[in-house]
């Protein structure tokens, strides 16, 4: 297997909550993306899943960790130092609306993406616009108009061409459709998988929709308070989950038949708070399986099968 394009290893991310106290958003985490694929990550609100992506972009500092981007390691670098990286790492934000500047016509917004960075200069800029704008499905006369002069969905491919416009290896993908009509959703998820295939792109997919994930991900990976839990194939994780809190999880989503419906699983209570979290498995308080060691030894992220990594105790020894 070729190395990683995207590597994660033991990161923490962390804040100052309001009135005091320290909110460990992301606990030690570890993981990789290989080049051309697409990594979901999925898990309430509030889990550390935006946390994590911004993190891996180093538009969010890590406490303690390394992230690793094609084999160099970035968490120590200057910010001049990254800068020439900052092209190669791009994000697709969640809401269109708030992340384009009213104020500026779309040819203005993609145009400044490659003014910072010095490409596509003089008389080779507007051709380029017009490139981006016809990749995401939008016609290059659409440079002249501003951001309330579109769609929900408009708008989104709008910023999906601004990520692209830098010709990144890595895009990170913060809940770019959950702001949208479930119609247009179907449009920007099939758009995101022909552009990766075109550009050979790799993606972070952090989502909340399972089934939109499961659609658009080479793999997944399920975070609780701020640890991945389970990670596994797209495959493994939607039919043979093995983490109770992925399992609970798929649970809630509806099956239409002939799909059976998958067996329940209760959770007790509501998510710990973050300032706060439980000794051991951090999910052992909801959970309905949860023994005696989950209260006090945190299991360890580990292989228990093909491929399929899972951190609970009563699961592969």
């Amino acid at each position: 297997m070729t190395a990683p394009l995207v590597e994660a290893q033991d990161l923490t991310v962390e804040y100052r909550a309001e009135g005091g106290g320290t909110v460990k958003a992301v606990g030690g985490v570890s993981f990789s993306i290989q080049r051309g694929e697409t990594l979901g990550l999925v898990g309430e609100s509030g889990c550390g899943k935006s946390s994590l992506g911004r993190a891996l972009l180093r538009l969010e500092p890590a406490k303690s960790g390394r992230v690793l981007f094609d084999g160099q390691d970035i968490s120590a670098l200057s910010q001049s130092a990254l800068r020439p990286l900052r092209r190669r790492m791009q994000l697709v934000f969640q809401d269109p609306v708030a992340s384009l500047n009213p104020r500026m016509t779309v040819g203005a917004i993609l145009s400044e993406a490659l003014t910072i960075h010095g490409l596509f200069e003089g008389p080779a800029r507007g051709p380029r616009v017009a490139e981006l704008l016809e990749q995401v499905g939008l016609r290059p006369d659409a440079a002249n108009r501003h951001p309330h002069e579109f769609s929900g969905g408009q708008r989104q491919r709008v910023g999906i061409a601004r990520a692209l416009a830098v010709q990144p290896d890595f895009v990170v993908l913060d809940e770019p459709v959950s702001a949208l009509d479930v119609s247009i959703q179907a449009q920007i998820i099939n758009l995101l998988m022909e552009l990766q295939h075109a550009l050979s792109l790799t993606f972070l997919f952090i989502a909340h929709d399972l089934s939109v994930v499961r659609h658009l991900s080479h793999r997944v990976g399920v975070m609780y308070l701020g640890h991945v839990v389970e990670l596994a194939s797209a495959a493994q994780i939607f039919e043979a989950p093995l983490h109770p809190y992925t399992q609970a999880l798929l649970a809630s989503v509806p099956r239409l038949p002939p799909a059976p419906p998958r067996p329940r699983t209760a959770l007790k209570g509501d998510p710990p708070s973050p300032l706060q979290p439980p000794a051991g498995c951090p999910f052992h308080p909801r959970c309905p399986v949860a023994v005696e060691r989950c209260q006090t030894q945190r299991p360890l992220l580990r292989v228990v099968g093909e491929g399929q990594c899972v951190a609970c105790h009563l699961q592969g020894g």
